[in-house]
């Protein structure tokens, strides 16, 4: 058993509360049991008891042991001396504040119901490769999974939008450059999302802007700030005017010092279509096509749009080179990856404003963009869809994902609305 089982009984007040007592005797009343604390101190402060004829108000700190007070060193924080009930499964001893007063014990253990335990064992011993609520699925309505779907969908996005909210507020609230930096690692597509990302801050978006008539050097401030213009294997007329170019604007706004190295990149296991050089000429060609980000990217309405804006035509030299002065192959940004901007930087950056603006109507309209999008299938998605649960556009897979992630696969049952359901239905309490 883990001491988070306790934190659930507790909160939702899942035990026998008949004839309820203290370790010491005394009658106890849960006026209000708390609300659970994540950060350091008790567990659950603000509840309110009745213990005999008193009423207290307080935290109350749960243990798997009553012994663990001490294990924790908590006589020693004078923050629990603000404890007035603790909760243990087994009361092996009494424990004292830092003054040496006595803290009423309750112990749980009896009093709850072995179905609830036996459930929550059965969650938690799954094995890993599946899924810990698989053969109690049936006893979950399909509005349950449906909404337990949706919330992790949700979660997904806010914590996306927590990211480009910091980034917001690093920019001065500027919501051009922080479009700037959120699609520029985007363009990273995982594999080189950091390296973009850092290029992303050696490059502020107003240098860029002021050469935007001018692709060449829009191609050589990236790709020279990104250390591909050094040592060239086969130098050609336009790789070497790219060293040209980057070799006056470096000097120009004093890039020098922030500039980053070819070895930083990663090429390993990637298709050439997919090669950092090759996504910093699409990036290069989406700031020569389009004179402003944010807008376009906020206003659009349609998965069809979005494509739209990320299809910029590249110069002819691209067209038959994948590097700087090396032949290949190279096209426009592909559908596939236009898909995964939506999902990756639109809709985060769409969620990040709509809270900035107080409107969630914005949200909610950035996550529907997610519905227009074909589905995800692979080996983590195939056992939920074996077992009913919807998978027909991006929304799904997000959301199905996040929930494998985010509480399967660390066995979050106690905090899940599908877990939450199988155990309230396995719970007998008075």
């Amino acid at each position: 058993m883990q001491e988070d089982f306790l934190h659930y009984v507790w909160q939702q007040q899942y035990f026998d509360k008949a004839s309820l007592r203290t370790q010491e005797g005394e009658e106890l009343t849960v006026l209000r049991p708390g609300f659970r604390h994540q950060e350091a101190g008790p567990d659950f402060p603000s509840a309110r008891l009745r213990i005999g004829e008193v009423e207290w108000n307080g935290a109350v700190e749960i243990h798997l042991r009553a012994s663990d007070w001490y294990r924790h060193q908590h006589q020693l924080d004078l923050r629990y001396d603000q404890v007035i009930l603790h909760v243990v499964y087994t009361a092996d001893q009494p424990v004292r504040r830092s003054d040496g007063s006595l803290i009423p014990t309750l112990e749980l253990g009896p009093r709850i119901a072995p179905e609830l335990l036996s459930t929550y064992e059965v969650l938690l011993a799954a094995p890993a490769a599946t899924l810990p609520c698989a053969g109690l699925l049936p006893q979950v309505p399909s509005i349950t999974r449906l909404s337990m779907v949706e919330r992790a969908l949700l979660e997904r996005a806010q914590r996306k939008a927590d990211t480009v909210l910091a980034l917001h507020e690093q920019l001065l609230g500027d919501w051009e450059a922080t479009t700037w930096h959120a699609l520029a690692a985007g363009f990273g597509f995982q594999k080189n999302t950091e390296p973009l990302a850092r290029l992303a801050k050696a490059l502020p978006l107003a240098v860029l802007r002021r050469h935007r008539h001018q692709p060449l050097q829009i191609e050589a401030l990236l790709l020279g700030q990104a250390g591909f213009l050094e040592n060239l294997e086969e130098p050609d007329d336009y790789s070497t005017a790219l060293q040209r170019e980057y070799g006056f604007l470096r000097h120009k706004y004093s890039l020098a010092d922030t500039a980053l190295h070819a070895h930083e990149w990663n090429f390993l296991r990637l298709r050439p279509a997919n090669f950092p050089t090759v996504r910093l000429v699409q990036l290069a060609a989406l700031l020569h096509a389009r004179p402003t980000l944010f807008a376009p990217l906020l206003a659009a309405d349609k998965v069809t749009t979005l494509e739209a804006f990320f299809r910029a035509p590249l110069p002819a030299y691209w067209q038959n080179h994948a590097r700087p002065g090396k032949a290949g192959s190279l096209a426009e940004l592909g559908r596939s990856s236009a898909h995964l901007l939506v999902s990756n930087v639109v809709v985060p950056l769409r969620v990040a404003y709509s809270r900035h603006v107080g409107q969630p109507e914005l949200a909610e309209e950035a996550i529907n963009l997610l519905t227009q999008l074909p589905a995800e299938h692979n080996h983590l998605l195939a056992p939920y869809e074996a077992l009913g649960f919807d998978n027909k556009s991006a929304a799904d897979s997000q959301g199905l994902l996040t929930l494998h992630r985010a509480y399967c696969q660390p066995r979050r049952c106690l905090h899940c609305a599908i877990g939450n359901r199988i155990l309230r239905q396995n719970t007998l309490v008075s």
